[in-house]
């Protein structure tokens, strides 16, 4: 959290928070000077100003700005509840605005302005609990002075102060309030007083979603505003040799044709123009190293690489000698690279001016945005300024340290000299972006006379994500990247295995790869939770029991397995032809157990129900848990049935929703979410959701067929 005490100034670099802080009370924080060292913008002469997270209005409304971004997940409803609730104003009158990309908005944790990791809730609950007392103590403050009374003597409710027969509203007191110093310590409600944290409560954004009023990136309008696509290489690593726009040029509408990093812009007055002039280029492309790029080929590759010694992530015993003469049970375990597939396909839109780029787009990763665009268009940071539109889903797909789609935008606006909005089209996207890694894992472990394991090998071979990328230096440690081994070496059940090695392969690609939503724990919940399963069948005892005779007596996974079980009713008879499997994993801080009934009928699963139950520490809005891990299971069952990207040729075989599927509407099973009552860590919820769903399906898939299967999607041959 912030080192500095709170402080309450206007801030100078955005002109409509001048004109919000004439209106009322404007409340903000200093950023540390440790934390400014570490951005780009650090270097910049002037201290940085601090930017407010609350305003105040004289009609008694409150605005709340928030430094993360709102793609579906909620932070635009819990966290203006965590600072409501220590503001003590009336929630009706409560808003939310995206924050511009400034440092006083970085991420306490991570050192930048940015959404993920399912951090948003945890990170700024203090942060935004003081700020909301701090408002809330100078509103006091000024009717103190107003009415001469003591401080002791006044009481909010509601968005007024009250001091006996006296009662002044918040919008009344707010001018006088920001005009006074901010107190260096405030006091926070005991969570007993709790009077919206905790409590279910509805989306503020949901009405202007319904509605089709909110503004995602690809609505945005601007004067003079132009349409460009871009033609990208066919292949990964591909070069352009040459291109003749001359039929591209003869299009109605087609505007312009440049050549930028990424490949050939056709920027046009309108969508469809650009769509039909890049169909015209002629374009010369040189195969580069991903011209041999195959799905079989890799996927042999792999598999010859599980059989290596690799590098060590965990190493517990003898496992080696714990294996020989036992007995052995050893599988493999594949998933496929996978695509983002964001419902809003990526789109930027990138408005060069004299005083300096305004860039509009759904982001997650404003600081990195910001310090790309400005280093091509070479500004200072500050005058690059972000509007973050709303987004049609991110799931970790628009937060890139490359910025590709704000960069290519950036480009072609520099180029063409116009206001344009670079557009990605589905098939861009599920061909050309950025995928979740491909990986395959071999797992041998020696089960002792009780069933119980005594070894376990497990090695696993796939891409690192952050190699080459400006988190690698420091996230990687001997080779090991941590988010390849997330929820693999550090399982809660081998506290209890006496030998233990996991060991780690990251093979180079031409295929660009990227975190997706959960991230290493996406493929190592599957292989973990079916591995384990495999273990208690062969063991001949019941998978729950299997699974609570190994965690830890303070296992909080223990917890969620449990209530799950009760709720299921696991262990009670099904209807005929249904069969369940249960999974549990910890991802970000929270630990989410999921049992899911299907049935099989031919080649065709079916999954009718599942029951999650979630241990998140703390609930600031329980109806966002619950709609996150709906989410979680239907975005996690989509890639469990269906989704893979497969390459032939160094092509993507895949291009749209007809053969990258998503989960359909009809497929959604029943979902029922019960919440784990917990005061432990505050976790996270927007990805948890997703790593138990596919092993739970696959183990219940087994339970009714005998069939194992190791290869996502699931499919029976």
């Amino acid at each position: 959290m912030w080192s500095e005490p709170i402080a309450t100034r206007a801030p100078n670099r955005r002109e409509f928070l001048k004109t919000a802080l004439s209106a009322g009370l404007v409340v903000g924080f200093w950023m540390p000077a440790t934390l400014r060292r570490a951005l780009a913008q650090a270097s910049a002469p002037a201290p940085v100003p601090p930017n407010a997270f609350v305003r105040i209005a004289p009609d008694n409304r409150v605005t709340i700005l928030l430094k993360h971004s709102e793609m579906g997940q909620g932070v635009w409803t819990s966290l203006p509840m965590v600072l409501a609730e220590e503001l003590d104003c009336d929630w009706s009158l409560v808003s939310a605005e995206h924050a511009p990309a400034a440092p006083a908005y970085a991420h306490t944790a991570f050192g930048m302005q940015m959404t993920g990791g399912s951090t948003s809730t945890w990170e700024s609950f203090e942060q935004l609990r003081k700020a909301g007392a701090t408002a809330r103590a100078l509103l006091i403050q000024a009717a103190t002075q107003r009415w001469h009374v003591a401080p002791a003597d006044c009481r909010t409710e509601r968005g007024f102060v009250v001091a006996g027969a006296r009662r002044a509203s918040y919008g009344e007191l707010a001018e006088a309030a920001a005009k006074l110093p901010a107190p260096s310590e405030v006091t926070l409600k005991d969570a007993r007083e709790f009077v919206l944290i905790g409590k279910p409560t509805r989306r503020l954004d949901g009405k202007a979603k319904v509605s089709g009023a909110a503004e995602y990136g690809i609505d945005v309008q601007r004067p003079g505003l132009h349409v460009a696509l871009i033609a990208r290489a066919p292949m990964f690593g591909a070069k352009l040799v040459s291109f003749d726009a001359s039929k591209a040029r003869a299009v109605p509408g087609v505007v312009d044709v440049v050549q930028v990093p990424s490949g050939v812009a056709v920027v046009a007055k309108h969508f469809w123009a650009a769509k039909q002039g890049r169909d015209a280029l002629a374009l010369d492309w040189a195969p580069g190293g991903g011209a041999p790029l195959s799905t079989p080929a890799l996927r042999e590759q792999y598999r010859k690489l599980a059989r290596t010694p690799g590098a060590v992530a965990k190493n517990v015993g003898d496992v080696a000698a714990a294996l020989r003469g036992a007995r052995v049970i050893e599988a493999e375990y594949e998933v496929p690279y996978l695509a983002h597939a964001p419902m809003e396909p990526l789109n930027c839109t990138v408005e060069i001016g004299k005083d300096g780029c305004d860039i509009y787009t759904g982001t997650q990763f404003q600081t990195m945005d910001q310090g790309i665009a400005a280093k091509i268009l070479e500004l200072s940071p500050e005058k690059v300024r972000i509007h973050t539109c709303f987004l049609g889903g991110g799931f970790g797909r628009r937060a890139n340290p490359q910025s590709d789609f704000v960069a290519e935008a950036v480009h072609v606006a520099k180029a063409t000299g116009r206001t344009v909005k670079v557009i990605w089209t589905r098939e861009d996207d599920i061909r050309g972006g950025y995928y979740r890694p491909m990986w395959l894992s071999r797992l041998r472990a020696a089960l002792g006379r009780d069933g119980k394991p005594v070894a376990w090998a497990h090695t696993l071979v796939g891409q690192s994500i952050l190699a080459g990328t400006p988190f690698g230096a420091s996230m990687i440690k001997d080779g090991i990247d941590g988010t390849s081994i997330e929820g693999a070496a550090d399982a809660p059940y081998l506290a209890a295995i006496p030998n233990v090695r996991v060991e780690l392969h990251s093979p180079a690609s031409p295929v660009p790869v990227l975190w997706w939503r959960s991230v290493g724990h996406s493929h190592t919940a599957f292989v973990v939770q079916s591995f384990l399963d495999e273990l208690a069948h062969a063991a001949k005892q019941d998978p729950l029991a299997y699974r609570l005779a190994l965690l830890p007596a303070e296992a909080r996974e223990r917890r969620a397995l449990e209530l799950a079980a009760a709720k299921f009713g696991w262990g009670k008879p099904l209807p005929k032809g249904h069969a369940a499997g249960l999974a549990v994993h910890a991802s970000f801080g929270s630990h989410v157990a999921q049992i899911a009934e299907v049935s099989v009928e031919g080649k065709t699963i079916r999954v009718h129900r599942v029951v999650c139950a979630v241990d998140c520490g703390p609930v600031v809005n329980p109806l966002t848990v619950e709609a996150q891990m709906q989410s979680g299971i239907a975005f996690g069952l989509g890639a469990a049935l269906h989704s893979e990207i497969t390459f032939k040729d160094g092509r993507v075989e895949q291009g749209n929703f007809h053969n990258y599927q998503v989960l359909r509407l009809p497929e959604m099973p029943q979902v029922e979410v019960h919440i784990v009552p917990s005061t432990d860590k505050m976790g996270g919820c927007g990805e948890p959701g997703t790593p138990p769903i596919a092993p739970a399906v696959a183990n219940a898939v087994f339970a009714a067929t005998g069939k194992r299967l190791r290869r996502l999607p699931l499919r029976l041959a």
